[in-house]
């Protein structure tokens, strides 16, 4: 088997075994907050989803909250609800909110960072004419690319739900967590799961949970 071959071999090995791991199950943890003054006696009944005015629009914002709600609908059946017919008939009104925000972060920004006492050649860099022991003061001069800065997405879920007859809300739940990617309605889906985890518990300190979902 010559060098080519066993290049083609070893790329087709990486591509599976990525496809692998880009595959399956895995775990969502977020923290969780709930609120509200769901009495212990009452029970999960019919739901429909409440759309505001500007997510009933036809188009791309009207599409988002189809797929948002759909990420969300498991969840509220396993929390004991059940989907009305038309909103007319539903016991209850649950409104959905989702929220993805990106954060750049430079790699020297962890605090691990500081800690390595590795070569410093590898990161380049360049000490200035005022740099220590001068008292002029302290010059670094990074040559660090500024496209591999490490991307983060703050993520977070919330469902409120009033019931329908006095508009009063009852009961609403937040979940937030962050990662490298925007996520994807497996991941909202486990976020809504994990907001509705305790129904209808009510604790508003921040806790973990972890849900578990599928790529």
């Amino acid at each position: 088997m010559n060098r080519r071959r066993l290049f083609s071999l070893g790329l087709g090995l990486i591509a599976a075994a990525t496809l692998a791991a880009c595959s399956g199950p895995y775990t969502v943890s977020s923290e969780v907050a709930t609120y509200g003054s769901w009495a212990e006696a009452r029970k999960p009944g019919s739901f429909a989803f409440d759309r505001l005015p500007s997510q009933q629009e036809n188009g791309q914002v009207s599409a988002l909250q189809a797929r948002m709600e759909d990420s969300a609908r498991a969840a509220l059946q396993k929390a004991g609800f059940t989907e009305a017919p038309e909103p007319k008939s539903a016991d209850y009104l649950v409104s959905l909110g989702a929220r993805i925000q990106a954060q750049d972060r430079a790699p020297w920004d962890d605090p691990l960072w500081w800690r390595w006492h590795g070569s410093y050649s590898s990161w380049r860099f360049g000490y200035g004419p005022g740099a220590w022991p001068y008292r002029s003061g302290f010059g670094l001069g990074f040559a660090y690319p500024v496209d591999v800065m490490d991307r983060r997405f703050d993520r977070s879920v919330a469902v409120l739900i009033r019931d329908r007859q006095s508009a009063e809300p009852l009961f609403e739940a937040r979940a937030s967590n962050e990662g490298a990617t925007q996520g994807d309605a497996g991941l909202l889906g486990a976020m809504f799961s994990a907001a509705l985890s305790e129904f209808p518990k009510v604790d508003p300190k921040p806790r973990r949970v972890s849900v578990q979902a599928m790529r």
